[in-house]
């Protein structure tokens, strides 16, 4: 299990981790520090995934600047010191 992976939070989604800019956590992949993240808080899950496997469509997840889309999505594996971004989509016109 890869340890002390730093997920950064985007200001619009602070206030449902406590206003935290980081979080760290364990886990082996993509799927489960964000498991452990919104288990511990569940506001925020409801603002990542549009169901248990299925992030949101605004939502865009960046492993060590590289979007998880291009590597194994939820399943990327992870590494000890690995930094996961979450980045809400911009939208405007």
């Amino acid at each position: 299990m890869a340890d002390n992976i730093t997920v950064l939070i985007p200001t619009a989604m602070r206030p449902q981790v406590a206003d935290n800019e980081s979080i760290v956590v364990s886990g082996n992949t993509v799927k489960d520090v964000l498991g452990t993240i919104t288990g511990q808080y569940p506001e925020l899950g409801k603002r990542l995934f549009k169901s248990e496997n299925e992030v949101n469509r605004f939502v865009n997840l960046f492993l060590n600047d590289e979007d998880v889309r291009f590597l194994e999505n939820l399943d990327t594996l992870l590494k000890d010191g690995d930094e996961l971004s979450i980045v809400p989509a911009i939208a405007g016109g």
